[in-house]
């Protein structure tokens, strides 16, 4: 759905980028063997790559499983229509954390997953980014009667918020998918 006639941003590499983002692209290169487009992007400001990766740190050590960190990213990107985080999540789910296809793909088109709890924590994150953050009290009530705590809420609210950040640039200035998440593009 990117409408952007231009690009804004063009990804940078270590010899390109501002000092203050060479050293955190040096560590991502060593952590993934490849700087994504994404975060190469972010590079243009030091502030906003070193804030969305402290973001990102903050959010991973919450009470979230991997899969449903993952799922939380993937439903607000799918909400937020942004081809590239779609791609990476979906990747990122299926290739190193073994989720199902089938979930991944729910929702991707939007629909219903077969396990309730994840459905539940879906559809929270669903109401919220359609909703701008007026989610009802059905769809709070329906995740926590799944077995998520009250704060919880407010913990997902960490991925919508990294997903704002990453969806809303790819909307400005529309990033290429790397070939690592060529496979899950649409």
């Amino acid at each position: 759905m990117n409408t952007a006639t231009q690009t804004l941003y063009t990804p940078l590499t270590i010899a390109t980028a501002p000092e203050a983002s060479k050293p955190i692209l040096e560590n991502i290169q060593k952590a993934y063997g490849f700087i994504p487009n994404l975060m190469a992007t972010f590079a243009n400001s030091p502030a906003v790559l070193q804030g969305y990766l402290a973001m990102d740190g903050v959010f991973e050590k919450g009470t979230f499983s991997p899969i449903e960190r993952q799922l939380i990213l993937l439903a607000a990107s799918e909400e937020n229509k942004c081809n590239y985080c779609t791609a990476a999540h979906s990747t990122v789910a299926k290739a190193f954390l073994h989720a199902p296809a089938e979930t991944i793909a729910a929702v991707r088109e939007g629909k219903p997953l077969a396990d309730k709890k994840q459905n539940a924590l879906v559809n929270l994150v669903r109401e919220i980014v359609r909703e701008r953050g007026f989610a009802s009290p059905a769809a709070v009530d329906a995740f926590l009667e799944a077995g998520y705590q009250r704060p919880q809420v407010m913990e997902l609210l960490l991925g919508v918020a990294l997903k704002t950040v990453s969806n809303y640039l790819d909307h400005l200035s529309p990033t290429t998918i790397d070939q690592a998440f060529a496979a899950e593009a649409r």
